[in-house]
């Protein structure tokens, strides 16, 4: 099944309906190298965005004020040298920043400089930074088989930094979101459902609170497509995908209103679209240097098998489900 089939016979219209956020790949370079990663992120990766590109998306974030949010990823995007650089000036225009934050790069010296990054959550907190981390699940076993023996016991450490600045706690302003995957070929639970547990058993166990979790499904390409095959249910979890297809979900997919950058200034309609390599097409603007608002709002996306994930069930995009 191709999902543009799926989606005409839905009777859907999936072109863009704004850009309010851009979300921008530092680099590959990342401490962790997690068995789920569509990034194929790692300790020897060297890609990674230099000033020239990161000063462009500032450029751009000035030129287009309808663009509200600024989404920093990576590999661990505060492994990048202009990290803070970026992350100040999108604060100075007054743009809502979100950092894709691993929670280990805080304790991890960095792996090329063996830099300290001890000082990251006061930096987050100093700028108002939204962090959203990634924590397969609240028991040890389940968290070190997807990232890595010992994550599990560090992500609570930094996790506890994070709270006792304020992340995660009522009324401080400083949000702190969770992200779950499966581990496995299986399809996220229901959001609503699992957040209440994670906060029950974080609280409960090791006194930590955040705001939110989203539950975001592992998408069927780069390493977790790898991991798949070798274990020969490619087949199996695509069909599981593609029969779970929400045309509700669809509606709400987040390439109708975000732009991705990657770390070389290309442009992507996704994130996974950007790790696959499949920049925007059918005539639009495609790199930052000729970044223009009004073209890629008219552009045409472009979809693959993978977008069964992000339209199964309730759905799923970088804030989690669609379907609430």
């Amino acid at each position: 099944m191709v999902f543009e089939q799926t989606v005409a016979e839905a009777r859907l219209n999936l072109r863009p309906l704004s850009i309010d956020t851009i979300q921008v790949n530092l680099g590959k370079l990342c401490n962790q190298a997690c068995k789920h990663c569509h990034v194929d992120a790692g300790p020897k990766r060297t890609e990674m965005m230099d000033k020239s590109a990161i000063d462009r998306c500032l450029e751009i974030l000035r030129l287009y004020p309808q663009i509200t949010n600024l989404d920093i990823t990576g590999g661990a995007p505060e492994l990048n040298d202009h990290f803070e650089y970026f992350v100040t000036e999108a604060r100075a225009l007054s743009r809502h920043v979100m950092v894709r934050h691993n929670l280990t790069v805080t304790l991890d010296p960095h792996p090329v400089s063996g830099k300290n990054m001890e000082h990251l959550p006061e930096f987050f907190r100093d700028h108002q930074c939204e962090v959203i981390s990634s924590l397969p699940y609240f028991q040890e076993h389940e968290t070190d088989a997807q990232r890595g023996q010992g994550v599990f016991a560090k992500s609570l450490e930094s996790l506890r930094k994070l709270n006792a600045l304020g992340y995660g706690r009522d009324g401080s302003g400083l949000l702190l979101n969770l992200i779950y995957n499966p581990v496995g070929a299986y399809l996220p639970p229901e959001q609503g459902a699992i957040e209440k547990q994670f906060k029950d058993e974080l609280g409960k166990r090791y006194n930590i609170t955040f705001n939110r979790l989203y539950v975001i499904t592992n998408m069927p390409i780069n390493r977790f497509k790898h991991f798949l095959e070798r274990a020969e249910l490619y087949e199996s979890y695509m069909e599981k995908l593609i029969n779970a297809f929400n045309p509700t979900a669809a509606e709400g997919v987040m390439c109708r209103s975000l732009i991705s950058v990657g770390y070389d200034g290309t442009l992507y309609d996704c994130d996974f679209n950007q790790m696959l390599e499949w920049r925007v097409n059918h005539g639009a603007p495609d790199t930052i240097w000729n970044f223009n608002f009004d073209k890629l709002l008219e552009r045409r996306i472009v979809f693959g098998s993978h977008c069964y994930g992000c339209t199964a069930g309730a759905g799923s995009s970088c804030g989690g489900a669609v379907v609430k």
